[in-house]
């Protein structure tokens, strides 16, 4: 399954890296909304953007850097760096800390996520990187339960502990035992991947390497040539492009669910809780599916057609007023989800040479944290203002062939975010087809 030991190794090394960073992320979190007593909302805010922002403006240097240093160390050091900051997150008792440590926390994850990423083709054979991508997918977001658990299990085991005094010297209170916790899960992946044996780049390339970073213009030549490739290589600009603008339709599912769920569906706090359990079994289901029948299939044509497959079922899920009809178009959603995740990864580890993979990654990861930040912020904007201008010219209710259909703002916005993933999907499509054109005449 796991296509060779190293793998597994590395996969090892993600699982509980990704568990201790969920768990770092709710201490976080809970930490921010402790300190920020008084404007709980602004501390969480600002905490959790400074773990958005360094991808806009680091994440192709970091590409650029990934590809010209040895990715075992870049990636040991990172997971050093990271548990050395998790350690001293107990003693923080600023907002500004916090955002300062979160900013640093994000630029060594922007490292450490395209080094490995670069890194997995080289140990993984081609006909298993499908079941590699898959199970990374599992390794990075199916740990989220278990580092709930454990902060949970750190919160009651604190009652315990914080009524003596060397407990609180030690700050062994709830968030503290997560952030101890967070550390060593990044010493233990540290020492996961430095006992791994990634294979060694060749002299030709070290050298070339070497005499590239003795020119001070170099890294802009080479961040420009990332994005040059990025958008000419036919798969690797569908790819991008798909994954991108399918999330900036996707994304808004995330904070419209809940409106959706109450007042269309009366369902209140458990619809919502009914959304995000279907969305996560379809993107499990999705991921499965792809795994045991990758070898049948034409990624890049299923890839695509998964896009446009998500536009229909987002619309379809919009459309409905019965909550098991809903859930099932949501579980839809989540296939496609999971198929066009896990085949887009493998479409750039199969088309991207060793050279160029650490900034087709950044790149990638900076479009995708874009879109997702510009949809969650979007989303809400979009709900209110179509809400308005419907009740405004229809009082919410239009017919259509003799039907009277209720149209407040959220089921707008959502058939608009269907119709820009259907959007995506087709300009895929297209951009796959201009690229054959291309290859056939030359």
């Amino acid at each position: 399954m796991f296509g060779s030991p190293e793998f597994f190794r590395l996969w090892l090394a993600q699982v509980v890296s990704a568990t201790g960073d969920w768990l770092g992320l709710l201490a976080i979190s809970l930490l921010a909304i402790r300190v920020g007593s008084g404007s709980e909302g602004a501390a969480l805010s600002m905490v959790l953007a400074a773990r958005i922002i360094p991808g806009f403006f680091f994440g192709p240097i970091a590409g650029v850097l990934v590809d010209r240093w040895n990715r075992k160390r870049v990636m040991v050091t990172c997971d050093v760096c990271r548990a050395l900051v998790m350690i001293s997150l107990p003693f923080v008792d600023t907002i500004w800390g916090l955002v300062l440590a979160s900013l640093v926390l994000e630029a060594f994850t922007m490292l450490w996520s395209p080094a490995k990423e670069a890194s997995v083709p080289n140990l993984v054979p081609e006909e298993n990187l499908t079941t590699a991508n898959s199970l990374s997918v599992v390794a990075a977001y199916g740990t989220f339960p278990l580092g709930a658990a454990l902060m949970v299990v750190f919160g009651r085991l604190s009652t315990a502990l914080f009524s003596s005094a060397w407990a609180d010297g030690l700050r062994l209170d709830e968030e503290g035992l997560a952030f101890y916790a967070n550390s060593l899960t990044f010493l233990v992946a540290a020492f996961l991947i430095f006992t791994l044996p990634l294979p060694a780049r060749s002299k030709d390339e070290r050298e070339a390497a070497s005499s590239q970073g003795r020119k001070l213009a170099h890294p802009v030549d080479e961040l420009r040539e990332g994005f040059r490739f990025a958008f000419q290589n036919p798969v690797v600009r569908t790819v991008n492009m798909g994954l991108a603008t399918g999330l900036i339709g996707g994304g808004m599912l995330v904070p419209l669910g809940a409106i959706y769920a109450t007042d269309l569906l009366d369902a209140g706090e458990s619809g919502y809780g009914y959304f995000i359990t279907a969305l996560g079994l379809g993107v499990a289901t999705g991921v499965g599916i792809i795994s045991f029948s990758q070898r049948r299939l034409n990624k890049t044509r299923v890839f695509t057609w998964a896009l446009v497959a998500a536009a229909f079922f987002l619309a379809a899920s919009a459309s409905f007023i019965r909550i098991h009809v809903t859930v099932t178009m949501v579980f839809g959603i989540g296939i496609c989800a999971g198929t066009v995740y896990v085949l887009g990864f493998t479409l750039l580890h199969e088309n991207v040479g060793d050279d160029m993979r650490g900034r087709i990654f950044a790149t990638l990861y900076t479009l995708v944290r874009t879109c997702v930040l510009f949809a969650l912020a979007l989303g809400p904007l979009l709900e209110e203002t179509l809400d308005r201008l419907s009740k405004r010219f229809w009082e919410r209710n239009i017919e259509v062939f003799g039907l009277d259909i209720y149209v407040p703002g959220v089921r707008l916005t959502l058939w608009l975010a269907s119709a820009i993933i259907l959007v995506a999907g087709v300009v895929a499509v297209a951009s796959l087809r201009a690229g054959d054109l291309s290859e056939e005449r030359t």
